[in-house]
């Protein structure tokens, strides 16, 4: 196990934010009918984002149609409904929340024959349409692996195209059940190799008993398909009926596995415990842009 605590740890407090932005988003997110995965999965960033004026987009309504066990967003099977009006409005509230990097993501839709990649493509569509300046950062379901549904978004030409592995491949049956991980690295792989202009992404998340070699093996892994990013986090469980933590896993161990996934290759690795897909997603893709136009002179 990695570095077992029983109860949770100091460095898991978080700090009072200031509540008068949050209200401003909070407002312009419901006057739109929208969804964030911020509020969707219980995300102990949401405070400190939303006070920033920041939030990420969760497109495709509510329901998820698998059943991942550390995840708060609901699970059901939504029977092919799609807002159409739904790129548009994300695109306004990025506009009215003046974004400089709008991060959407969505549940997944198994029950669509593209897995919602068309609805994926009109939101990128739309927010570069109001938001030309904007970079734009897709965080995508594995769309059972469809090519032509994987190429529709990419083809979209979002600044970066994020799938998360969540967990080591040997934890898959407990923590993605319905998702695989070969699937998943493919995915990653593809885009990478067949969009070398967007940058690819991924994340994980520590504390469900895996192990340091696990987490090596999948850098190796993800190191070895050219991926740009890696974010990895704590996992908190989110309610009594998700998994619970096994491990609380020390910062420092965080900053290692960083330095670690460096040497192996991958470009960033944004490593801490309360590190999340698109936390400080903007910071990230600055820092990364800004290194690699430094190894070009």
């Amino acid at each position: 196990m990695i570095n077992r605590v029983i109860r949770k740890p100091s460095w898991l407090t978080k700090k009072h934010t200031p509540f008068e932005q949050t209200i401003v988003t909070r407002r312009i997110i419901n006057n739109l009918s929208l969804n964030t995965v911020c509020k969707s999965a219980k995300c102990p960033n949401m405070g400190e984002c939303y006070a920033k004026g920041v939030a990420t987009f969760m497109i495709l309504g509510k329901s998820c149609t698998r059943t991942c066990g550390f995840c708060a967003v609901d699970s059901g099977f939504p029977k092919g409904y799609v807002d159409k009006d739904e790129p548009l409005k994300v695109a306004k509230a990025a506009l009215e929340m003046n974004l400089d990097h709008v991060v959407v993501t969505s549940v997944t839709r198994d029950d669509l024959d593209d897995g919602g990649a068309a609805v994926f493509a009109k939101t990128v569509a739309s927010v570069r349409n109001l938001l030309p300046e904007a970079t734009i950062e897709v965080l995508t379901p594995d769309l059972g692996g469809n090519v032509a549904n994987i190429n529709l978004i990419a083809d979209s030409d979002p600044d970066v195209f994020n799938h998360n592995l969540e967990t080591v491949p040997d934890l898959y049956g407990v923590v993605r059940p319905g998702a695989i991980y070969s699937r998943s690295l493919d995915l990653l792989r593809h885009v990478k190799s067949q969009y070398p202009r967007i940058i690819v992404k991924s994340g994980i998340m520590l504390g469900f008993g895996e192990n340091v070699k696990q987490v090596i093996r999948l850098m190796t892994d993800l190191a070895g398909i050219g991926l740009d990013v890696l974010t990895i986090g704590q996992y908190l469980s989110p309610s009594r009926g998700n998994l619970p933590v096994i491990d609380y896993v020390h910062p420092e161990v965080f900053e290692n596995l960083s330095a670690e996934g460096k040497k192996l290759g991958i470009e960033e690795v944004f490593s801490g415990p309360f590190v999340r897909s698109s936390f400080h997603a903007a910071d990230v893709l600055k820092t990364l842009r800004h290194r690699m136009a430094e190894k070009e002179f």
